[in-house]
């Protein structure tokens, strides 16, 4: 870690530079001999005392050995050291550190090798064990993560791995966690990052996705058709009970094919019978539509439709006699209301 040593410097140019007017002092008074010892020891005396000044940061702890010995942690704000007696091999961060480790062409339980990237969260707790500990504490910790990753890879599924990824980083968590106890360091979360698996096994787990997706549709597809013959079964019931919604929706879905277009619509007999479209009645009231819409003659009359009863109210179909309809059609051909079709 890289020490605060602004202010030993400040010390050191004051020291030097008081040393420096003293020298040239003695210089106008007596001999340069004088001189140059009086800027010698200010030198000395200068080193000596910025050597023996340290400054921690809030964050930092200074493990301070004397002649090889643990003396003290120092830290954080001024403290001061002896020189040559004293040393400072170590300075501990105590903020919460990152580290990122990996684990390539490692087997699962089911012998699939992935590639897995992960980033581990811990922090120093207790900076002398750190130090007196272990050699090197961030090598350490990237190897025993590395070793657990793996370890942790060996025992799972590759289904699970991709499913379960927090359940695989508290597992990562606690075993490095106990690895990295006895060293003052507490992990405090693991995060796998990305998990990457073969090609070829991508393109299979795709087509079983896809596979799959299909088999769900094709579930959901027959269910709806179930529900719609259920809804159409009690429809039928329905209709079987009241011919007159019966009629009724037929007619409106003839309506609603030819309103939008002219079209042709082929229906069989049997239904154009039972909604009595194309019988004398409704042959007959086409007829009465149609004498109702013709304009007025040239000779300024009215057309003349007779013959041909009015509907009543308590049905909306005319019974009407062979020999009305007969009259029907003679008397609206004489006025020019009746339309005919070639056969």
């Amino acid at each position: 870690m890289k020490r605060n040593g602004s202010f030993a410097a400040l010390m050191f140019f004051l020291i030097l530079g008081t040393g420096a007017v003293l020298a040239y002092a003695t210089y106008r008074v007596s001999a340069g001999l004088e001189a140059l010892t009086v800027m010698g020891c200010a030198l000395i005396l200068a080193i000596f005392i910025s050597s023996g000044i340290q400054v921690a940061d809030q964050w930092s702890r200074a493990v301070v050995l004397r002649l090889g010995k643990f003396r003290s942690l120092q830290g954080p704000g001024l403290f001061l050291i002896i020189p040559v007696v004293d040393s400072i091999p170590y300075w501990i961060d105590t903020r919460v550190l990152t580290s990122s480790f990996k684990a390539e062409k490692t087997l699962t339980k089911d012998t699939v090798p992935v590639d897995v990237d992960a980033v581990l969260f811990w922090k120093i707790v207790d900076p002398k064990r750190a130090a007196l500990d272990v050699a090197d504490y961030q090598s350490a910790i990237s190897w025993a993560s590395q070793t657990a990753l793996r370890d942790v890879i060996g025992k799972t599924m590759l289904s699970d791995m991709l499913e379960g990824r927090d359940k695989i980083s508290d597992v990562l968590r606690k075993i490095i966690d106990e690895r990295t106890e006895p060293w003052g360091i507490n992990v405090i979360s693991v995060e796998v990052k990305d998990v990457l698996i073969p090609a070829s096994l991508e393109d299979a787990m795709s087509m079983q996705a896809q596979a799959e997706r299909e088999r769900q549709a094709r579930v959901i597809l027959g269910d709806s058709e179930r529900q719609v013959a259920e809804k159409f079964g009690e429809a039928a019931k329905t209709y079987m009970n009241n011919p007159v919604a019966l009629h009724l929706r037929a007619m409106n879905m003839l309506y609603e094919g030819l309103k939008a277009n002219s079209t042709i619509v082929i229906v069989p007999s049997t239904a154009v019978e039972s909604m009595q479209l194309g019988g004398l009645a409704g042959l007959t009231a086409l007829t009465m539509g149609l004498g109702q819409e013709q304009p007025k003659t040239e000779s300024g009359k009215e057309p003349i439709i007779s013959n041909i009863p009015t509907p009543s109210q308590q049905s909306d179909l005319i019974p009407v006699s062979r020999a009305d309809t007969m009259a029907g059609q003679a008397s609206a051909r004489e006025n020019g209301s009746l339309i005919t079709t070639p056969r």
